[in-house]
């Protein structure tokens, strides 16, 4: 498989330039051009340019590997990690306790962007394959957000890896669903929520969180379901 390595900020762009390239040679409909990022070259430092090649409609599938950190430098904080985890930039300490912003709401800024949008977990490769499947076929920007555990930088041993991953969506902390036309859908929805901190208490960079803490991502957690599933029921498209 032909594959170009280059600064994880310019995916987009790379990807945009192959696009263009392969329309002008007359074999664009031949060929499947896939983006691998992480989180923090999707939702920091090369955001800019997505959002430009999606404004474009250029034609390309974006994945973002989200485990939530720059974790290939360092277990840096990115706009991908949540309120409250400990980072080697957002340590936890006696007045701060990690990080203090919430999470980028990237998939529903992409959704409005008119690409296909769908959140995958790897605790669910059947539904995963299925989204890639669709991304493909769309005829324009798509992009997948999978959000994937990552034990060093999230401390937790690598035999929970699924086990927490399933964890994440039975606590609703990773939603399952996709935007097409600008229309959100859940593809599945957990039949017996439990309290997060049954997913924050399997992982050590959250193990300095208090009881205070441990309410406002609870309740940050129902803020952001109760906003998806509106959006669902209302059928509002997020492109206008």
């Amino acid at each position: 498989v032909p594959w170009v390595h280059g600064a994880f900020e310019n995916a987009a762009s790379i990807a945009s330039g192959i696009n263009r390239s392969l329309l002008m040679q007359g074999k664009r409909h031949k060929t499947n051009i896939v983006v691998f990022a992480g989180d923090g070259g999707t939702f920091d430092i090369g955001f800019q340019f997505i959002s430009g090649a999606f404004e474009r409609g250029e034609h390309f599938t974006y994945i973002c590997y989200d485990n939530g950190a720059y974790m290939n430098t360092g277990i840096q904080r990115s706009g991908a990690t949540p309120k409250f985890a400990a980072t080697t930039t957002t340590p936890a300490g006696k007045k701060v306790h990690g990080k203090q912003e919430f999470k980028k709401p990237v998939p529903l800024i992409f959704g409005a962007h008119g690409a296909y949008v769908a959140t995958a977990n790897i605790a669910y490769p059947q539904d995963y394959l299925k989204k890639v499947k669709k991304a493909l076929a769309f005829k324009g920007p798509s992009y997948i957000q999978v959000y994937s555990p990552c034990p060093t930088g999230w401390k937790h041993a690598t035999n929970l890896t699924v086990e927490i991953a399933k964890a994440a969506f039975q606590t609703k902390v990773t939603p399952l669903y996709e935007i097409e036309d600008g229309v959100l859908t859940f593809y599945r929805k957990p039949t017996s929520p439990k309290p997060i901190e049954e997913y924050l208490k399997m992982q050590g960079r959250f193990s300095h969180l208090n009881a205070k803490e441990m309410r406002k991502a609870q309740e940050h957690i129902d803020r952001q379901w109760d906003r998806l599933e509106q959006l669902e029921e209302t059928k509002v498209h997020l492109t206008t």
